[in-house]
C-alpha cells in the first residue's frame, strides 16, 4: 500500500514538473509523436495533413477564460471511446487554478485504472484462458505461447487497439509498445540478472532475440514509409504463427532427442545436471504452479464428516474474496491493499464467471453461476463500446438491455433447475468462454480509459502522446510483470523470468499493432497511414533494437551466463535511455537538417 501510495506522489510530482518545464514554450502545432490516419486511395496530402491535425491540443493557447469554450465547440476534444470526457472535466468542470489538484486526482483514477486491468486479467481473464486450452487439450508449448501469451499481455493489446482507433492517440500505442519493451528486455532482465545470476537457455534465447529483432525491424519499417497495407498486417500478424510453429517444433525435436538418450543408456539411474545444460529447452523450466502441494495443504482442512453447504451459504462464500488462511500468513499492508481491492473483486466476482480445472469441482458454484448468466451478459452491452447500446431500442419500442435480461433470466432458470450444488454439468467448461468474452470486454472497457486520460494529460501537460505511451502506459503495463518476474528468480527461477521477458512482449508488439491496424482498416476500408513527427520516435525504435542486438552480441560470448555486470548494464541502459528521450522532448536534444 505504502507503494502504491508514494507512486502516485512520484506520478503527481513528475507530471507537474512537465508542466512547469513545458508551461514557458509555446504550443505551435501539434505535439510530436505519432499520427494514424486511414487514407483514402482518391486522398491528397494537402488534405491528409489538414484532416490529421489534432485540434484540441491547441487548447493550452488560449486564455484560461476560453478554453472551456473552446472544447466544447471543437468536436476534436470529443472523447467518444471513452465513458468520461476528460477535457471537458479538466477545462470546464474544474477551475483552472486547480491545476495540480486535477492532474493529482487524474493519477489517482489512474492507478485504479491499472488495478482494474491486472486485477481482471489475472483474476478472471488468464485463469479461463487456462481452462479453455485445458478443454482443448492443447499442449504446455502451445498453451503457453497463445493462451498464456494472450492473458499476461491483455492489458497491453487492448491498450494498443484502443490508442489505434484514434488517429491522435497512435502515438500512445506505438510508444507504449516500444517503451515497454525497452523497459522489459532492459529493466526486468537486468533485474533478474543482479538478483539470481543463471546460465540462459541458448537456443530457446536466441530464438526469441532473434524473432523478436525481426518484429521490431518490420515495425520500423511501416513507420519509415508512413503507410500500410492489408496483406502486410496480415503477414505481420502470420510471423507469430511463424513463432508458435517455431516453438512448438523445436520443442518437439528437443524432446525426441532427449527420450533417444535416455533410452541409449541402459544402467543409468541418473543423468547428473541435466537442467543446468545451456541448451535446455523450455520445457526443462519447472512447473510453479504447486498442486500437489496445494492439494496436500487444503487436505489437511477438509471436514473429516461430509458437510454439505446450502444454496445461500455457497452463494456468500462465492463472493467472499479474502481467504481466511491466506490472511493470516500475510503481512499487514498485504491486508490494507487486500481490503481496498475487495470491493471491486466483489463487483467482479458477481459478473465474471470462472472455471478453474486445477479445483476437482472446476469452481462450480450453482447459485453464482446462475446469476452470472444474467449479469455477464448485461455488463457485456452496458460496458462495450462506452455503453453506446444502453440506450438502444428494438424497433424504437423494447430496450435491448431488457431483452438481454429477461433471457439471461430463462437460461438462469433453467440451468438452476436442472443442476445440484454439489455436481457440475457437463457443459460447464461454456462458463469460461463466458468468462473469457465479459472480462475481455472489462479490459478493452479500462484500457479506453487509460488511453483517453492519458490523452488528456498530453493536452494539459503540452507533452507528446509518445513519451506518456513510454513512461506512463508502458510502467503501468510491465510494472505487474516485472515484479512476477523477480518474485520467481527470487524462488530459483531464473530462466522462467528470462523467458518471460522475451516470449510475452513479441506477442504484444505483433497482435498490438497487428490488430489495432486491422480493426481500422475494417472500419475505414482503406490502407492505414502512419506519420511519424520528429526525432523521439526513432529514438525509441533505435534503442529497442541496439537493446535487442547489444544482447544478441554480449549475451553469447558470455557463454550465456548472465551475471550482475550485465544486469548493471541493461540498468545503465534504460536510464540513459529515457533521459535521452526526455531532453529529445523538450528540444534539448535536435536534429540538425543539413
Amino acid at each position: 500500500m505504502k507503494s502504491i501510495m508514494s507512486c502516485s506522489v512520484f506520478l503527481s510530482l513528475w507530471l507537474v514538473l512537465l508542466r512547469q518545464v513545458t508551461s514557458g514554450a509555446q504550443v505551435l502545432g501539434n505535439q510530436p509523436g505519432v499520427g494514424l490516419a486511414a487514407r483514402p486511395s482518391n486522398a491528397s496530402p494537402a488534405v491528409m495533413s489538414e484532416n490529421n491535425n489534432d485540434q484540441c491540443d491547441l487548447v493550452m493557447n488560449f486564455s484560461a477564460a476560453d478554453r472551456c469554450a473552446f472544447v466544447k465547440d471543437t468536436p476534436d476534444c470529443d472523447m467518444g471511446d471513452s465513458f468520461i470526457n476528460y477535457l471537458y472535466v479538466a477545462f470546464c468542470l474544474l477551475p483552472p487554478n486547480l491545476t495540480p489538484l486535477t492532474i493529482t486526482l487524474c493519477i489517482v483514477w489512474l492507478l485504479f485504472l491499472f488495478v482494474i486491468l491486472g486485477l481482471t486479467a489475472s483474476k478472471f481473464f488468464c485463469p479461463n484462458l487456462s481452462a479453455i486450452s485445458s478443454s482443448l487439450h492443447l499442449t504446455h508449448n502451445v498453451a503457453g505461447v497463445t493462451f498464456l501469451a494472450l492473458g499476461n499481455g491483455a492489458p497491453d493489446i487492448f491498450s494498443a487497439m484502443a490508442a489505434f482507433s484514434n488517429p491522435h492517440t497512435a502515438g500512445l500505442a506505438v510508444g507504449a509498445l516500444f517503451g515497454a519493451g525497452v523497459f522489459v528486455t532492459t529493466v526486468v532482465a537486468g533485474s533478474v540478472a543482479l538478483i539470481k545470476p543463471f546460465a540462459v537457455a541458448s537456443r530457446p534465447f536466441l530464438r526469441d532475440v532473434i524473432f523478436y529483432m525481426v518484429a521490431v525491424f518490420w515495425t520500423f519499417l511501416m513507420l519509415y514509409r508512413g503507410t500500410t497495407t492489408l496483406g502486410e498486417i496480415l503477414g505481420y500478424l502470420g510471423l507469430y504463427v511463424v513463432y508458435v510453429l517455431t516453438v512448438i517444433i523445436s520443442a518437439y525435436i528437443y524432446s525426441r532427442q532427449r527420450y533417444s538418450m535416455n533410452t541409449s543408456i541402459q544402467n543409468v539411474t541418473h543423468v547428473p545436471a541435466e537442467s543446468h545444460s545451456s541448451d535446455s529447452s523450455d520445457d526443462d523450466v519447472p512447473c510453479l504452479t504447486g498442486g500437489s502441494t496445494l492439494q496436500e495443504y487444503e487436505s489437511e482442512y477438509r471436514p473429516l464428516l461430509p458437510y454439505s453447504e446450502s444454496t445461500s451459504q455457497i452463494l456468500l462464500s462465492s463472493l467472499n474474496p479474502v481467504d481466511n488462511r491466506q490472511w493470516r500468513r500475510n503481512s499487514w499492508n498485504w491486508r490494507v491493499l487486500k481490503v481496498l481491492k475487495a470491493p471491486l473483486e466483489v463487483l467482479l466476482l458477481l459478473c465474471v464467471p470462472v472455471v478453474d480445472p486445477d479445483k476437482d469441482d472446476k469452481n462450480w458454484r450453482r447459485p453464482l453461476n446462475c446469476l452470472h448468466l444474467i449479469t455477464a451478459p448485461l455488463v457485456c452491452m452496458l460496458v462495450f463500446q462506452s455503453g453506446i447500446y444502453g440506450h438502444y431500442m428494438i424497433q424504437g419500442q423494447f430496450p435491448l438491455w431488457l431483452l438481454i435480461f429477461l433471457l439471461g433470466l430463462f437460461l438462469s432458470a433453467i440451468v438452476f433447475c436442472t443442476t445440484t450444488n454439489d455436481c457440475a454439468p457437463k457443459y460447464h467448461p461454456l462458463f469460461a468462454l463466458l468468462g473469457f468474452v465479459a472480462s475481455a470486454v472489462l479490459i478493452s472497457a479500462a484500457a479506453s480509459e487509460v488511453v483517453s486520460l492519458l490523452h488528456m494529460l498530453g493536452v494539459v501537460l503540452s507533452v507528446s502522446n509518445t513519451v506518456l505511451g513510454l513512461t506512463l502506459l508502458a510502467w503501468g503495463n510491465s510494472i505487474g510483470d516485472c515484479f512476477s518476474d523477480i518474485t520467481i528468480a527470487r524462488q530459483g527461477y531464473p530462466r522462467m523470468a528470462i523467458s518471460a521477458c522475451f516470449g510475452g512482449i513479441i506477442f504484444n508488439m505483433l497482435f498490438g499493432v497487428g490488430l489495432g491496424c486491422l480493426v481500422q482498416m475494417v472500419k475505414t476500408h482503406s490502407d492505414v497511414q502512419f506519420e511519424p513527427e520528429g526525432l523521439l520516435m526513432w529514438i525509441l525504435a533505435g534503442s529497442l533494437g541496439l537493446s535487442l542486438v547489444l544482447s544478441f552480441v554480449i549475451v553469447p560470448l558470455c557463454r550465456f551466463h548472465l551475471g550482475r555486470t550485465y544486469g548493471t548494464f541493461l540498468l545503465v541502459f534504460y536510464v540513459t535511455f529515457l533521459l535521452v528521450a526526455l531532453l529529445t522532448e523538450f528540444s534539448k536534444i535536435q536534429f540538425v537538417h543539413t
